[in-house]
């Protein structure tokens, strides 16, 4: 693989270290913010610990309109941007209606990540590669998780107003981020579908790859050039529905839910504070390990092996969390099984889902279907964090909140068996023609 593949590749991928940085650094400031401003706990689920996720929501839906007007690398550049205005802002917030608004604007920024990121690197990426390098966005968004838990546990006593040291911290990354970006060249089938840039293509695709764009792959995109991008229509169902199901299921296992509210779990669970820190912190290693097997093997054993692999983990490590609870197991039990769902979640979902909704449609709609696939996720993740705090108070048994997350696993097993093709190994024109039949 050429250093400057790679090197670009990471690069791009870079935004999911923000993206998981931006997502999690909200749990070490949950309590504190609410007992600071003294909210209810519906308030604090839909204005403090949601806003962002519902930012998320309208940066993924609309991402696709830059990412094919501006192109992918600028789209990112902007990104990067929002980052940075956002974790200054929401550090500096004196009222929780102006925090809300800054992570909002950061919640852009991570919806319109997970277009532009994983197709941009996607375009660039030979097919025997492309599984690891899309993968890089997700080693990124679980190392920004670790250094989020890490960052809280080390702020957690910093100052007379912990919280806004834990959050604002994120403007350096961001900053970094941004200049990195400038140096990123444009995406070769972006140059080539929507400006018809040929020669440009040519050259930055020798210049990634040390390899000329393959005639088919220039005949097909001028094709598409001559088709009307409309993404919902009986052509394109196929795609349509694996992106939707991908989606639907990474979030209804509880990842995102569990990553927001660790500290709070694991307190229910008889965890003192401090201990409870230290298992988030727990949490990010065992993300960050796993997430490195599956980068290893996903273009190994290819996709589908590892959603198997993911899929039986979260059914025994749910109902195990859920038996924990109704049992009243003391200590470390929920954290261990709860381990055990974050490997099952690195190694599966987590490893496929960015990789898989980048490979299932055409350059010319790529962007657009991207976008449908993260902003279903989204809008999910923004509606099971709303309520998961409501959940775990509603219920004498907390457990009751895991068995349901692991029946919607029994569904997604049933869905990798009989519906979740294999695209390993096989260019992106390839998969086209396979795909959408």
């Amino acid at each position: 693989m050429k250093t400057k593949l790679f090197f670009t590749s990471f690069v791009v991928a870079l935004a999911g270290f923000l993206f998981g940085f931006d997502t999690v650094v909200i749990s070490g400031a949950d309590q504190q913010l609410q007992t600071l401003w003294g909210t209810s706990d519906i308030f604090h689920g839909t204005f403090i610990m949601s806003m962002a996720l519902w930012g998320t929501v309208i940066g993924a839906i609309f991402a696709s309109i830059p990412c094919d007007k501006i192109g992918r690398k600028n789209t990112l550049l902007w990104i990067g941007i929002l980052y940075f205005v956002s974790a200054l802002g929401s550090g500096l917030a004196d009222d929780p209606y102006l925090f809300s608004f800054f992570r909002f604007l950061g919640g852009l920024g991570v919806g319109a990540s997970t277009v532009a990121a994983p197709t941009y690197v996607s375009e660039i990426a030979p097919a025997k590669n492309r599984g690891r390098l899309v993968a890089l966005y997700q080693f990124n968004i679980v190392f920004g998780i670790l250094i989020a838990f890490v960052s809280n546990y080390l702020l957690k006593d910093f100052g007379s107003e912990p919280w806004r040291w834990m959050i604002g911290i994120e403007a350096l990354p961001a900053l970094i981020y941004t200049v990195a970006m400038i140096g990123v060249p444009k995406s070769p089938r972006w140059l080539l579908e929507k400006k018809n840039d040929l020669e440009g293509a040519k050259r930055i695709q020798l210049e990634l790859t040390g390899t000329e764009l393959d005639e088919s792959v220039i005949e097909q995109l001028k094709e598409e050039q001559t088709e009307k991008s409309a993404l919902f229509v009986k052509k394109y169902k196929f795609p349509l529905m694996l992106a939707f199901l991908i989606a639907f299921f990474n979030q209804l296992s509880g990842i995102n839910a569990f990553l927001y509210y660790a500290p709070r779990i694991f307190s229910s669970a008889g965890l003192g504070e401090n201990t409870a820190l230290l298992s988030s912190i727990g949490i990010g290693i065992t993300n960050l390990v796993f997430t490195l097997l599956g980068l290893y093997l996903i273009d190994k054993v290819g996709r589908k092996v590892l959603m198997y692999i993911g899929s039986i983990g979260y059914i025994i490590s749910l109902t195990m969390v859920g038996v924990a609870f109704t049992l009243e197991w003391q200590g470390l039990m929920v954290p261990i099984f709860l381990f055990l769902f974050i490997a099952s979640h690195a190694i599966g979902q987590g490893a496929v889902i960015w990789v898989f909704i980048s490979e299932i449609f055409p350059t010319n709609l790529r962007a657009q279907g991207q976008s449908f696939g993260s902003s279903t996720h989204w809008v999910l993740a923004a509606l099971i964090t709303l309520f998961m705090p409501i959940a775990m108070g509603s219920f004498d048994n907390p457990g009751i909140v895991f068995f349901f997350f692991g029946g919607m696993m029994v569904l997604q097993l049933l869905f990798v068996i009989f519906m979740m093709p294999e695209t390993k190994g096989k260019t992106l024109e390839e998969l086209q023609k396979m795909i959408t039949k």
